[in-house]
């Protein structure tokens, strides 16, 4: 690794050594925001996995939730239409 040079007050230095220090601080960064939350270590895979595993069963009882509202609403309308014919009609024979 060569050192850095100044040129016009800006420092310079090779394009592949610069990569190579933007993805050594990026990896630092990762590894301290994951510590910070908690998730470093040997367990870290498999606390992430189950992560996503609950994120996912959250998300489907969510859908469910909606559709069980749809379903609840729309069997709610049609028993209000049936029970409209039925009186409209005199099925069982009320009123005269």
């Amino acid at each position: 690794m060569s050192p850095p040079t100044l040129q016009d007050g800006m420092v310079v230095m090779p394009r592949d050594e610069f990569e190579e220090l933007l993805a050594r601080a990026a990896e630092r960064g990762a590894r301290r925001a994951l510590a910070d939350v908690g998730l470093d270590g040997e367990d870290a895979a498999h606390d992430i996995r189950e992560l996503r595993g609950l994120l996912e069963a959250f998300n489907a009882a969510k859908h469910t939730a909606w559709q069980t509202v749809v379903r609840l609403i729309t069997t709610g309308f049609l028993l209000a239409l049936v029970a409209g014919a039925v009186i409209k009609l005199k099925v069982f024979g009320g009123g005269q």
